[in-house]
């Protein structure tokens, strides 16, 4: 690690002092605040929604459009699309301005909140931003960190209503109460901020970046496993199979029927409902919920109709084109839509378990159908096109044991990896959270 990201990332926050004086702000949620602060209410702090584009504005004003989707929680605008007024969506309407901030008031959970610096003529953001003006006491730079901040984010998201899209009116947001320190102290938060979040966010980068390099050493060392064995000193062949290449000169490749066939049978009275996902498999429902820590969309129509699946099936469902072929880890019954595959004597599930899953046969996969689409399902006859390597059962153990040795190795260094992000995002949700709330003085360490 460089000394520049180092000081940060080594130290808690208990390194900061504190004001020398609080006081009891009088907002449950926000604690005290040092003593020379205010406590204000959004509305007199600034503008919510100035402007907008009206419906009788030039179809041909040309306009620069941010959607909700186009910025990220750490406050960068990462998309933006250039439309003419009659070409664009008509949420295209809140006109920004230099310093205003845009917070996210539909699907807030998102926190798509993002200072404006210097827009292009015509930028356009969605209804589903605010778009906040900060009147003489409010600093933009400030306002942007006070708004990610847990105290006010939290309090957004509570006060939304709705579950798909939850929402907050713009009057309602601004009833709420934001900690304002003087204005020079705003700045001196703001560079101070700025400056340690910058040292948070390039050592993530740096960590996601390994990450992107141990899926790609997954990606290859399975697909390369799958397709040439694990014996580098074996003689090879050509497969006959773009999708497969070269393969060891002693394996086979047939029609795929001739080591899987459709399983077509009904779901069994008391069959469990499953989930097919890409990242478990085919999972009891309530076990994808578990792990995800959220809900899916239970179906409640024509359920007589769902198919039977047992242990080391295979199921071919809607996002198969995208992510290959789930395996089936409990008996139960799927989607009446899925493609259900029984396999042969001749196929160790496992091994197919990480065929499936390669890359160059989600490509071979995809190449079966030019009219995919979201919501298009995949079926039996586009599995059918594809020839598969007839490969000795005793070999598909080998490799598929190798596998789900080397794989498990890279998965709890992806893991452990992954919490150090973890750490470190919250250690910047704390540190803006500390600092716009007065809870550590910054005003030295932004010199």
């Amino acid at each position: 690690m460089s000394d520049a990201l180092r000081p940060l990332s080594a130290q808690p926050l208990r390194r900061f002092k504190r004001y020398p004086a609080y006081k009891d702000s009088g907002v449950e949620w926000l604690g005290e605040i040092p003593a020379h602060w205010k406590v204000r209410r959004l509305k007199y702090l600034a503008q919510v929604n100035p402007e907008a584009l009206l419906e009788e504005t030039d179809p041909r004003l040309e306009i620069s459009y941010i959607d909700i989707g186009g910025v990220d929680s750490l406050g960068r605008i990462l998309e933006k699309e250039n439309l003419t007024f009659a070409s664009a969506p008509t949420r295209a309407r809140r006109v920004v301005r230099d310093g205003d901030v845009i917070v996210s008031t539909v699907r807030t959970y998102l926190r798509a909140i993002a200072p404006i610096k210097n827009p292009e003529p015509g930028m356009v953001v969605s209804t589903g931003f605010a778009v906040i003006r900060p009147g003489h006491e409010l600093t933009t730079d400030y306002a942007a960190y006070a708004f990610r901040a847990p105290y006010f984010v939290e309090r957004v998201v509570a006060n939304s209503t709705g579950v798909s899209f939850p929402a907050i009116s713009e009057s309602k947001m601004a009833t709420h109460e934001l900690a304002v320190p003087p204005e020079a102290e705003q700045r001196a938060i703001a560079v101070f901020l700025d400056r340690e979040t910058a040292r948070i966010d390039a050592l993530v980068a740096k960590k996601e970046r390994l990450i992107q390099l141990l899926q790609e050493k997954r990606t290859a060392l399975v697909t390369r496993a799958v397709t040439k064995g694990l014996d580098p000193t074996v003689p090879m062949k050509d497969s006959g199979v773009e999708w497969l290449g070269e393969i060891p000169a002693h394996w086979e490749v047939v029609p795929s029927t001739w080591l899987f066939a459709e399983r077509k049978e009904r779901a069994r009275e008391g069959d469990e409902h499953l989930s097919a996902t890409q990242k478990y498999g085919v999972i009891p429902r309530a076990e994808f919920e578990r792990l995800e820590g959220r809900q899916v969309v239970h179906a409640f129509m024509h359920l007589e109709q769902r198919k039977h699946v047992e242990v080391n099936d295979f199921v071919i469902s809607m996002r198969s084109f995208e992510g290959g072929l789930e395996i089936v880890r409990a008996p139960g019954c799927v989607r009446s839509s899925y493609c259900v595959l029984r396999g042969s004597e001749e196929v160790h599930p496992s091994f197919f378990a990480y065929l499936f899953k390669s890359s160059t046969y989600i490509q071979a996969l995809r190449s079966t159908s030019n009219f995919i689409r979201d919501g298009q399902d995949l079926s039996f006859a586009n599995f059918r096109q594809i020839r598969l390597p007839r490969v000795p059962l005793q070999e598909q153990r080998a490799i598929a044991t190798f596998l789900d040795q080397e794989i498990k190795g890279i998965d709890a260094l992806v893991s452990k990896i992954s919490e150090a992000i973890d750490r470190l995002k919250e250690l910047r949700t704390a540190l803006i959270s500390a600092a716009v709330t007065g809870k550590i003085d910054v005003r030295e360490g932004a010199a």
